[in-house]
């Protein structure tokens, strides 16, 4: 585990705060925001490789939030003055070094609520099939999973994923694109 001291430290960064509808209000430190309780935004990406595998990241034990569990294959919070899809396509070069996906769609929204700790949570999939560099300060360890091992995953283990995760999950699963994601998917 790193040393808290000199671990990546996202309390300064700028975010923006939103009203009720995800219009932008103004904006305050990721500490301020997280410690205030204001609505701000965030991304989440699944990455699924050529078979419809799913990249699950365990969260490095160094994070303040959900330290070792399992989680999307992506995440960060949309810095202020940048879009969602901007800020997806950022959270995948800073944690997973993926530089140009072969497909990248978003799927859907969760509105900002207690269970999201007020963040309107934009989420993205893409297909990607090179070599992935995890950033270690971000993230322990990724896994490949097929469909069938996260739903066992999900069943047998909820403890160890996000809850952010299952909400991202159940949420992709009803869109309209998780077939083009998942038609190759097998064990």
């Amino acid at each position: 585990m790193m040393d808290p001291e000199t671990r990546y430290n996202t309390d300064h960064e700028l975010l923006a705060i939103v009203d009720a509808d995800d219009v932008v209000i103004g904006s305050k430190t990721r500490r301020e925001i997280h410690q205030e309780g204001l609505r701000h935004r965030a991304v989440h990406i699944l990455v699924f490789d050529s078979h419809g595998h799913l990249c699950l990241q365990k969260r490095s034990l160094s994070k303040d939030v959900n330290p070792g569990a399992w989680d999307t294959s992506a995440a960060g919070h949309v810095d202020f003055g940048e879009d969602y899809a901007n800020a997806a396509r950022r959270e995948l070069s800073e944690e997973l070094s993926i530089h140009r996906p072969e497909a990248f769609e978003a799927i859907g929204r969760i509105d900002a609520c207690a269970l999201t700790g007020w963040e309107f949570v934009q989420i993205f999939a893409c297909r990607y099939t090179g070599s992935i560099t995890p950033n270690p300060e971000e993230i322990d360890l990724l896994k490949w999973v097929s469909r069938d091992e996260l739903k066992r995953l999900l069943s047998e283990q909820p403890e160890t994923i996000t809850r952010s995760f299952r909400q991202v999950w159940e949420l992709f699963v009803a869109s309209e694109l998780s077939p083009a994601f998942l038609a190759q998917d097998s064990d």
